[in-house]
């Protein structure tokens, strides 16, 4: 895959362009400037910016921050919560309720609609704050030269990085992230990971250029990008929203639907064609074989509202919310989009960039390969280099040897010169004095393994037979140093690389990724819950596959990003759904193997914690961002843990699953009973000669089946449903409730004909009443009964203290026995019923409960 570079700055940058209130840089330079040209532009010094100068610029050009979305206001995120298919189509019904005098229905479908919005709206301004919380928590600093007045000697300083202005002077280190655009000023062996801005896998040498060609930016280092080895000093150029970052960052592309979109929007636009369909057909049948006229439209719209599942959105928002805050409080996971947390319950991939998320990004001494001579020598170069070179820090293989040797292995040695370490050589030289060695110095050399040999006085054969351990070893996936050393006469000139010659060979120095502490737990969890864990990552492919056996993941056969580049999408989809470990990934990469999971099938998360995740983390159905990550990959994330701990994705799964499962219940439920009132409505309309049930029984009916399933949103489902992705599949899903929707029609059948045994004048004009009474009555106990049997809560778990499903199902059955036998009754057109009716009844529900129970097992079994 073809990368570039940024285009190069061709001129001093104009800071104040992108901070409006702000005014504007220095006068551009023509051309290429050179360093010198850029300084004066820039009013700068190499020795850095007074303290009162820095102050000026702040106010002036304003903080080194980047372009901050826009804050959403409460008005507009409660609009946004229109957009859901559903809620609009409720706030329609509302709305026509209105228009046909249907005032009781209209003020509660839109208090529905409010109340939906509403708690949306809360929840994601909650999650918001706190994802914006956790930028506080880590704040970069950088480190900067500045002086306390023109005539006084720079000091280097830790500011933060929001207060870097042009001009000002930083150092770089290893593993610094650059906090702006710099030109370089000095550089010793600096290379740059910038595979965010260039999709360059591989860190990029940089060095300061005079005078550079027109299309070079060797000299020049980007904000977002990452110091990989050497260090350097550059002078800022760019700063906020003139950065090259700034305008990479608003190139992502945008969100595809989700899972969740996916599903919820699936049922919704279904029940809709229902519901469009439903009053016109009630209108046309009564006119058609009753004689009746618009005065059956309030009718035909409550038939409309008992289909519909009105309080889906405050089910789904409650279910989703109460999860999200629970989830914030106990495990550190903030989200910041709600329906992604149905989508992490239907995850059945994850996706993870290995560096930084699965491994912490530091190497480790690998014991079990490594020669302790060499390891020896090696820790005693990296110490005196670091000391006698003054880096400013060591890198990450430095680190990770001076963590494996100490003070026992250094303090023997004076340090006497040093070579630092340079991409060109791909060596690195402490020169030291050993105790008792008068007028020997010794050269301790570490480095890539075939410029180190070149150096050695070894013959042809002895070196092939040691280039090919290093492959061995290379290829089972660690990183390898060569040690030598050797002994020069002692001299006071510098020594250079020319000296690197006639080198005695120590061994080997091996290398491993340090496994993310809590990695191997999280895998595991995953592992065990139905989720397919894949690697998407830049590193080496032995280095990958190493890291996934440590992890105990089968790497299995490691595909590379290049082997990608000639595949179509379907060859890519199949191939992805088939392979575990993608190496050697651009951004680009990852973002098309999440896409090619995605048309496979899979609902795929992707979790990411750099800025060349961003097209990954908008590609997945659910972005996932642990807490040090860059801000704007957590900005960009759905889900961001806010604690270290990667076992909290697991946790977070768990509590999605929680969350569909009862969102499930609720729509297997409310479309069941919905559907076989709907039916039987229908029947009694074409064979009755009065409206089988009153616009104010709809409504007072709807809001106490309503208030009851409320409960479902603090169900604890039953374990067996946390065991495996939950996804709701609108065709499947309403295929298997049709069974249901229409044995609950045959109930109501039977209960007319109970009706007609026990009051002979029920089905006449004469007994409207107790026809309204009876059906009332059955309506909410079978309401009661669907609750307790469609439910997907632990029935037996619960033992003899009832949950709040069981609590809510008794209370609607009293309403449903009690209301026509109060005062309540007649004010609704109910009546009191004869005795002999409730023994009928209750023989009808137990046939139907029965039934419902043989019902549910094969639905079970086909959709387990």
């Amino acid at each position: 895959m073809a990368t570039h570079d940024p285009a190069p700055h061709t001129a001093a940058p104009r800071p104040g362009a992108g901070n409006p209130g702000h005014a504007a840089g220095p006068v551009p330079v023509p051309g290429d400037p050179t360093a010198l040209q850029t300084l004066r532009a820039l009013d700068a010094s190499p020795r850095g910016l007074t303290g009162a100068e820095a102050e000026k610029r702040l106010v002036r050009y304003g903080p080194n921050t980047l372009p901050a979305a826009r804050p959403v206001s409460w008005p507009a995120r409660f609009r946004h919560s229109l957009r859901d298919p559903f809620t609009a189509v409720l706030f329609c019904l509302g709305i026509v309720s209105a228009l046909v005098a249907a005032w009781g229905t209209a003020c509660v479908i839109l208090a529905l609609v409010g109340v939906s919005c509403a708690l949306r709206a809360h929840g994601e301004y909650r999650a918001d704050r706190a994802g914006d919380g956790l930028r506080d928590l880590v704040a970069g600093t950088a480190s900067v030269q500045r002086r306390a007045t023109a005539g006084a000697e720079p000091q280097v300083r830790e500011i933060p990085v929001d207060d870097l202005v042009p001009g000002d002077v930083v150092r770089l280190a290893p593993g610094d992230l650059v906090p702006a655009d710099l030109r370089l000023l000095r550089a010793h062996g600096l290379t740059v990971q910038q595979a965010a801005l260039t999709g360059e896998s591989a860190p990029v040498a940089k060095r300061p250029v005079d005078a550079p060609d027109g299309g070079d930016t060797g000299h020049l280092c980007f904000q977002g990008s990452g110091v990989a080895s050497g260090s350097g000093t550059g002078v800022v150029v760019a700063t906020g929203a003139d950065t090259r970052f700034a305008a990479v960052r608003g190139t992502g592309q945008r969100r595809t639907a989700s899972a969740f979109d996916r599903s919820v929007h699936g049922i919704s636009w279904m029940l809709i064609r229902f519901m469009l369909i439903t009053p016109p057909l009630v209108l046309m049948a009564n006119a058609a074989l009753r004689g009746r006229g618009l005065e059956t439209l309030p009718f035909a719209v409550a038939v409309a509202v008992g289909l519909t599942p009105e309080i889906l959105p405050v089910i789904v928002t409650t279910c989703l919310g109460r999860a999200a805050s629970l989830l914030a409080r106990t495990h550190g996971v903030i989200v910041r989009r709600l329906p992604a947390l149905h989508d992490l319950g239907a995850v059945d991939v994850l996706c993870v960039d290995k560096t930084g998320t699965l491994t912490r990004d530091e190497p480790v001494v690998d014991p079990a390969r490594t020669n302790p001579d060499a390891l020896h020598w090696a820790g005693a170069c990296a110490w005196w280099t670091l000391q006698t070179a003054e880096l400013a820090d060591p890198d990450p293989l430095d680190e990770a040897l001076l963590a494996a040797t100490g003070p026992e292995d250094w303090d023997a040695y004076d340090g006497v010169d040093a070579l630092p370490f340079d991409p060109v050589r791909r060596l690195a030289t402490a020169v030291v004095r050993e105790p008792g060695a008068l007028g020997t110095h010794t050269l301790a050399v570490k480095g890539a393994v075939p410029e180190v040999l070149e150096r050695c006085a070894i013959s042809d054969e002895e070196r092939a037979g040691l280039l090919k351990r290093a492959a061995e070893l290379a290829a089972d996936g660690v990183r390898l140093l060569a040690v030598a050393t050797a002994q020069r006469t002692a001299r006071t000139r510098a020594y250079r690389p020319a000296d690197e010659r006639g080198l005695v060979f120590r061994g080997f120095v091996a290398f491993h990724d340090a496994l993310a502490d809590t990695a191997q737990d999280a895998v595991r969890a995953l592992t065990g819950q139905g989720v397919t864990v894949k690697v998407l990552t830049g590193d080496h492919p032995a280095t990958a596959a190493r890291a996934c056996r440590d992890l105990g993941i089968d790497p299995g056969d490691v595909r590379t990003g290049e082997q990608l580049a000639d595949l179509t999408d379907a060859q890519l989809s199949a191939l992805a759904a088939r392979t575990t470990v993608f190496a050697r990934c651009t951004p680009a990469d990852k973002a098309r193997v999440v896409t090619a999971l995605r048309a496979h099938g899979h609902t795929t998360g992707f979790l990411g914690d750099g800025v060349n995740d961003l097209p990954a983390l908008r590609a997945a159905d659910v972005g996932v961002c642990p807490r040090d990550g860059v801000d704007v990959a957590r900005r960009s994330a759905d889900v961001v843990l806010a604690e270290k701990d990667l076992t909290a994705i697991g946790h977070a799964v768990v509590a999605g699953r929680h969350s569909s499962a009862n969102i499930a219940s609720y729509l297997r439920i409310t479309l069941s009973s919905n559907l076989g009132n709907v039916i039987a409505m229908l029947v009694a309309g074409l064979m009755l000669p009065f409206l089988p049930m009153l616009p104010a029984q709809v409504l007072v009916q709807n809001l106490c089946f309503d208030a009851a399933q409320l409960a479902l949103a603090y169900d604890q489902p039953d374990p067996a449903a946390l065991r495996r992705p939950t996804v709701l599949r609108p065709r499947a899903f309403l295929r298997s409730l049709t069974g249901f929707g229409a044995l609950g029609a045959l109930a109501d059948l039977a209960t007319f004909g109970v009706l007609a045994l026990c009051l002979p004048g029920a089905l006449g004009p004469e007994d409207q009443a107790g026809f309204h009474a009876g059906w009332f009555t059955e309506n909410l106990l079978t309401q009661a009964l669907v609750m307790l049997l469609l439910r997907t809560g632990r029935h037996t778990a619960e033992g003899r203290t009832p949950g709040p499903v069981r609590r809510a199902a008794t209370g609607l059955a009293v309403i449903g026995i009690a209301v026509p036998l109060t005062p309540l009754g007649p004010l609704l057109g109910l009546t009191s019923l004869p005795a002999l009716y409730y023994p009928l009844l209750a023989a009808v529900l137990a046939l139907y409960a029965s039934a419902l129970l043989v019902l549910r097992g094969r639905a079970r079994a086909v959709h387990p």
